[in-house]
């Protein structure tokens, strides 16, 4: 079930399907431990006239986005068959573990006052899993409580300022039971107070609506890790008034997205928005310890039986660059924190990591062969680096750079350093960045000449004296060993990877066009744009990628299978479309340029989801989004182009102050 919008606080993670339905939520960390465990769904329906209907039911009309400038949903539901509409401002409070909905419920007859009851059902995988679970109602608090162990939920919602005045718990799944959402579709529920078990629960707020009438009702979900915690958020939202929380909530995400006053020059209102939307995304999916994961959408879970749930480096690394590209660099800061906790003694990143610092799954094996070899990506932990040194030029943060120096950035600088093949000057293989490949890449070569630039960068910056030429040679040996090895003259283009055929040790070379090889190259300064080289090269791969379809965009690499639609070269990726278009910005000479960038801005509004979500690729004939929504990543990206767009365009004299930032 395809994701529809992304709220979160760093500790509560929710994301929102089609219906308006709770599909995934995340607690205590943004992407760890799924309490729907990826599968079961909260939903909401409204009886009346002595009917019933779910938002999961085909008679609603349903529009979802994200309010502008806020991490808050705005739903728009309609049944034209009940003749009642519903609006929703949906949001996760900043403050505490607290997911809200304000409902206005309208009553569309003209002519006829009619009683209405909105029902709001849910379903929990508590640690995910179905077992031990209790839930019952609390008749001194009037709420309705989910636990187990350390996992509490609390259920309440107020109409004209009472409580919900119908509830009931059940059992589903087992002992040939459906659930309590059966119960409720007879209008009343047998408030049965207490279940154990594979359970569930609906709460039911009912009001008199009078012709055209409309009236607001707060429905809330307090989370925590003692019942106790739970009770105490749910006497602060009554105290408050939940009215209060929603509004506080969307006056800190409108101040936090409009600190910095970008002069957007000469782009459209929706690529603003989607600019603001993909700050917002990437922020959710933030957890309290700086861990950024790569989508917090479940779908995968379905196909490949894991997540997109973790850690990446790579990604993480891009994530925490935009950010502070747009001048929130605590959260960079919070995250190479995490990076200084979880590097290995060697002084690398692993595949990837579980939000809270452990080893994430991985399918890469520590044995090729018959030989040992580390079940690494290097990029990553070149990436983390790289960006690193961006952060510092952002921030002149000094004092914690120092503080990490010899904890991180010397470490796997030193690892970088001594992770080569003496043939070639090369990294020694690993897998590549689309995890699919073992071999020595152009992009993992690029990223790490990258890298260690940015630690002889640090080196001198702290004076270490011997490091700094340590850092820089070896930099200048990679690119050499790069532009030796690694660039086909005769064909004018970076190819896709290199490996040994042991024991002869003859190269083998991937010549597969890959639009990350290019990107490396330019990326990390390797080869200025206007470089022979670096033209024949973009010429090539655009050839190569381009999407001929009419959905258009460019594909990851000649061939790529990866949900592909038969007949087409790959399905176009917005982050490889987007990095086309960046390599347009670094070239643009003039304003005619910068509208051709322009158009790969509105390629990318054009195919985002009306909540602004990006997921990972689109089907190349449709523009049906693929994988997961929203990729994190693509969103860093989209926010990277834009801030390169308005660097250049201040560059050029088009506009002054274009990007406060720096």
């Amino acid at each position: 079930m395809s994701k529809t919008l992304t709220l979160g606080n760093g500790s509560l993670l929710i994301n929102l399907g089609a219906a308006a339905e709770v599909r995934d939520l995340y607690f205590p960390y943004a992407g760890l431990e799924n309490h729907l465990g990826g599968h079961l769904a909260h939903s909401l329906g409204v009886f009346v006239d002595d009917r019933m209907s779910w938002l999961t039911e085909n008679d609603w009309e349903i529009k979802i986005e994200l309010e502008n400038d806020v991490l808050a949903g705005k739903i728009q539901a309609v049944n034209r068959a009940l003749d009642v509409s519903l609006l929703l401002t949906d949001l996760v409070y900043n403050e505490k573990n607290i997911f809200l909905r304000k409902l206005t419920v309208k009553n569309l007859l003209t002519d006829r006052a009619r009683r209405i009851k909105v029902f709001f059902h849910h379903q929990f995988e508590l640690y995910e899993s179905h077992t031990a679970h209790t839930a019952y109602f609390d008749p001194a608090k009037q709420v309705v409580i989910h636990y187990r162990n350390r996992r509490v939920f609390l259920v309440n919602g107020t109409l004209d300022g009472k409580p919900f005045d119908d509830y009931s718990t059940g059992v589903f799944g087992s002992e040939g039971k459906e659930g309590t959402h059966k119960d409720a579709e007879d209008g009343k529920l047998e408030k049965n107070n207490i279940e154990h078990g594979q359970v569930d629960s609906v709460i039911g707020l009912t009001g008199q609506f009078a012709p055209l009438e409309e009236k607001i009702l707060y429905y809330w979900l307090a989370v925590g890790e003692s019942i106790g915690e739970t009770i105490a958020l749910n006497d602060y939202v009554l105290e408050r008034g939940p009215g209060h929380l929603v509004k506080t909530t969307q006056d800190f995400w409108r101040a936090w997205v409009n600190r910095r006053r970008f002069n957007f020059y000469g782009l459209t209102p929706e690529t603003i928005r989607l600019f603001n939307q993909s700050l917002l995304v990437i922020r959710a999916h933030v957890s309290h310890n700086g861990a950024i994961i790569a989508s917090g959408d479940s779908n995968a879970w379905q196909k490949d039986k894991d997540t997109y749930a973790y850690v990446w480096p790579r990604d993480a690394a891009m994530a925490a660059l935009a950010l502070s590209s747009a001048g929130d660099t605590n959260v960079a800061r919070s995250f190479f924190t995490f990076c200084n906790e979880v590097i290995s003694p060697d002084g690398y990143f692993m595949h990837k990591y579980s939000p809270d610092g452990a080893l994430g799954s991985s399918w890469h094996p520590w044995l090729r062969n018959g030989e040992k070899q580390l079940p690494i990506q290097e990029d990553g932990t070149a990436l983390v680096l790289w960006s690193l040194w961006r952060y510092y030029e952002i921030s002149k943060d000094l004092e914690f750079i120092e503080s990490i120096y010899n904890s991180l950035i010397k470490k796997t600088a030193d690892f970088m350093v001594l992770y080569r093949d003496e043939r070639t000057g090369l990294p020694q293989p690993s897998y590549d960045l689309w995890e699919e490949k073992w071999g020595v890449s152009t992009f993992t070569a690029a990223s790490v000449y990258g890298a260690l630039g940015a630690a002889g960068n640090f080196a001198r910056l702290l004076g270490k004296v011997k490091s700094e030429k340590i850092y820089f040679e070896t930099a200048a040996a990679m690119k050499e060993g790069i532009l030796r090895y690694l660039y086909d003259r005769e064909r004018g283009y970076f190819v896709k990877l290199i490996k040994f055929n042991a024991p002869a040790g003859e190269l083998i070379y991937d010549t597969t066009i890959d639009s990350s090889s290019l990107y490396g190259i330019l990326a990390f300064d390797l080869l200025p744009s206007d470089d022979e080289r670096a033209r024949r090269a973009l010429t090539a791969t655009e050839a190569a990628l381009a999407n001929r379809n009419a959905a258009g965009g460019l594909a990851r690499y000649e061939g790529d299978a990866y949900h592909r639609t038969d007949g087409t070269v790959g399905n176009p990726w917005f982050i490889t479309t987007l990095w086309f278009a960046n390599r347009q910005v670094a070239a643009a000479k003039n304003e005619t340029d910068l509208a051709v960038v322009r158009n790969w801005f509105n390629w990318c509004v054009r195919y985002a989801k009306p909540s602004g979500l990006l997921s990972e690729q689109v089907h190349a004939e449709t523009g049906e989004q693929l994988s997961v929504s929203p990729l994190v990543w693509s969103h860093a990206e989209f926010v990277r182009t834009v801030i390169a767009y308005l660097d250049k365009a201040e560059e050029l004299g088009l506009c002054q102050n274009c990007n406060p930032v720096y």
